[in-house]
């Protein structure tokens, strides 16, 4: 029994349409289907069509269907998924195991195709690169530089430091402020940014050293954060600092510790600290001073390739990147919540 035949129905789109969509559709596949269904819609019989198009009938029912379920959209490829991962779910564990100690695999390191050389060669998978890189960022895993970090930490020392701060966040009657000085440079070093292959980009530079200091401190609770600029960074300075801070700002709470590292300025005897009572953190811990990442962040958003010219431009530029940080009082909670 021979199957009923099916025909495109002529409304759902003019042949003037379709040969409209016919000379804009860049892929071969996408044009026989819009010449078949044409074609059939001209009287043309269904024998005619597969041969000349070297197609059995059942695919041309399969465009019919679709054009008439559609209309000419039908006849489009559609969006595909791409190829399905080969990475099994029940090697998610392991594998994040070892992206996290390299040395469980008897590696110092991992890049996205060193890890995708040890799946297809020591675990046998059959993966390929780009599913590999999208394992990566499926399971949380970014290209990032390490940080440097001192290795004269004293652990001990910083869990009884730790175990202060605590008790000082319990205390509803204690501010905790946060005390950094940061250099800013006028010729920053550059920032990795996308670039077409082959090309060699460039920045420019002035050959004169550059660079100012600034004082800060951050109260993690409010967001408040209250900066100087200064050529360098000394007991002077730093007591300078101290003076105005004392003087212009509110404070909410009877007792306000300041945290700093231990700067030799920052332990001159002949500081005063006004109002503040200060708190030194643990040798080697600059990790726990929150305002390190407000600092990181200002010289992303607002030095980041930045060349100045002479010292005003350097000037004006911290200046308007300071005020832009002590406006920022939630983001701030944020970055340098504790």
């Amino acid at each position: 029994m021979s199957r009923k035949r099916i025909l495109p129905n002529p409304e759902n789109s003019s042949l003037e349409e379709l040969d409209r969509l016919y000379y804009s559709v860049a892929a071969r596949r996408q044009s026989y289907r819009i010449w078949a269904i044409r074609c059939l819609i001209m009287g043309q019989p269904y024998e005619t069509i597969t041969e000349m198009m070297k197609i059995d009938g059942q695919t041309l029912r399969r465009w019919i269907k679709l054009f008439n379920a559609e209309g000419a959209d039908g006849l489009l490829d559609k969006r595909r998924s791409g190829r399905p991962r080969k990475i099994p779910v029940e090697l998610s564990s392991r594998l994040k195991s070892l992206m996290k100690d390299p040395s469980l695999a008897n590696q110092t390191h991992w890049t996205a195709r060193k890890f995708h050389g040890y799946l297809r060669d020591e675990l046998g998978l059959e993966v390929g690169y780009r599913a590999t890189v999208n394992w990566l960022h499926d399971h949380g895993f970014r290209l990032k530089v390490p940080r440097s970090w001192p290795l004269k930490q004293d652990e001990e020392a910083r869990a009884k430091w730790l175990s202060e701060l605590r008790l000082l966040m319990s205390d509803s009657g204690a501010e905790l402020w946060y005390l950094d000085e940061c250099g800013v440079d006028g010729d920053p070093r550059p920032r990795q940014r996308w670039s077409e292959r082959g090309s060699k980009p460039t920045l420019p530079y002035g050959g004169a050293h550059l660079r100012m200091s600034v004082a800060g401190m951050i109260c993690p609770r409010t967001g408040e954060f209250y900066a100087l600029e200064f050529s360098r960074s000394n007991s002077l300075a730093l007591q300078a600092f101290l003076d105005h801070a004392n003087a212009d700002i509110l404070l909410q709470r009877p007792r306000n510790v300041i945290i700093c590292d231990n700067a030799s300025w920052h332990r001159n005897k002949s500081i005063d600290w006004g109002a503040f009572e200060p708190m030194f953190l643990p040798p080697y811990s600059p990790d726990l001073n929150p305002i390190e990442r407000l600092w990181l962040l200002i010289k992303k958003e607002w030095f980041s390739d930045f060349i100045a010219k002479n010292m005003d431009q350097l000037i004006d530029r911290l200046d308007h990147a300071l005020i832009w940080a002590m406006k920022r009082k939630e983001g701030n909670q944020k970055t340098c919540a504790i």
